[in-house]
């Protein structure tokens, strides 16, 4: 296993189980830390999933259990103001001393999260542009020069202190597998983090990612490949297949097969997890983001044990 091992802490679940306390995430990022996982991730959504606020949540676990490459996933930057983007990012950078990954979205065309957008006041359909100019606007703000903007946000020699500890700001991961998407990833983003993939077709939607940075003028090599996957670990085959479903329709509130169409999952005995990671791995992904389904501690260090990691 070649590629980093990350983990997503369980927001929406807990809201879900009607358990907002900060402290049991806190203790699962620093079990996954001790474990030897590389990396602590957080969801995002406003009203279409309700979960603990990912920026203000990461910036606990950087203080809390220093040391972890921290990351979205994935946030919906078009939900938000770009400048208090830009700020809130660099202040979450500099707790994480240079070691945050923003990973982003542009959200699925679904009834719940029209309504989300709804909410926050921003129109749907122009979502790709807001995100795609709102990023840009943050990575001029994080450059720590004057910025003059005149588009959708207007200012004028504006500053935004502190900046990122990383030079230039974190790195962005966009998802997604459309064609565009994948436009999109090579054109302008420093990694492609899907969810669909398998690892054929992720090794191929990376080879297409690569070839359009080249085509632009961008360092290939420079990109990352990263995936999005769901676990759910029993060594009863049907039991963990009848976890991950009820999990999976719980959270989406569709079928479980629906879902398991659209998401890269694993369920069944540990022994054939690490062959399906390592498959990702050998297609071209430097880094694996789980999400488990059933018990976190008993899945981490599970997983733990299997690819040889931490205590």
């Amino acid at each position: 296993m070649t590629a980093r091992i990350g983990y997503l802490l369980p927001t929406r679940e807990q809201i879900m189980e009607g358990r907002p306390e900060t402290a049991p995430l806190l203790h699962l990022a620093a079990q996954a830390r001790d474990h030897g996982f590389d990396s602590v991730w957080v969801g995002d959504s406003l009203t279409a999933r309700p979960r603990h606020d990912p920026l203000t949540l990461l910036a606990a676990v950087a203080g809390r259990v220093p040391g972890l490459t921290l990351g979205t996933a994935v946030l919906l930057p078009a939900l938000r103001n770009p400048v208090l983007l830009a700020h809130q990012v660099a202040t979450l950078d500099q707790l994480a001393e240079g070691r945050l990954i923003l990973g982003v979205g542009l959200a699925a065309d679904r009834p719940n999260i029209r309504a989300e957008f709804a909410a926050a006041g921003v129109p749907f359909e122009q979502r790709i542009g807001r995100m795609l100019e709102g990023l840009r606007l943050c990575k001029a703000l994080w450059s720590g020069q004057p910025v003059d903007w005149d588009g959708r946000w207007q200012m004028a020699g504006a500053v935004v202190a502190p900046t990122p500890a990383r030079s230039g700001g974190p790195l962005l991961w966009i998802g997604g597998n459309l064609p565009a998407s994948l436009v999109r990833a090579g054109r302008h983003f420093d990694g492609w983090f899907p969810i669909a993939p398998s690892a054929p077709a992720f090794a191929e939607g990376l080879r297409t990612v690569k070839r359009v940075a080249a085509e632009h003028g961008r360092d290939p090599a420079a990109l990352s490949g990263a995936m999005y996957l769901t676990i759910s670990l029993d060594d009863d085959a049907a039991r963990a297949e009848d976890r991950l479903n009820r999990f999976l329709e719980a959270y989406y509130d569709v079928p479980a097969a629906q879902t398991r169409r659209r998401q890269a999952s694993y369920c069944g005995p540990a022994e054939g997890l690490k062959p399906w990671l390592d498959a990702y791995g050998a297609a071209g992904a430097s880094h694996l983001v789980l999400r488990f389904a059933g018990d976190h501690a008993h899945h981490l260090a599970r997983v733990a044990r299997l690819l040889d990691r931490g205590s």
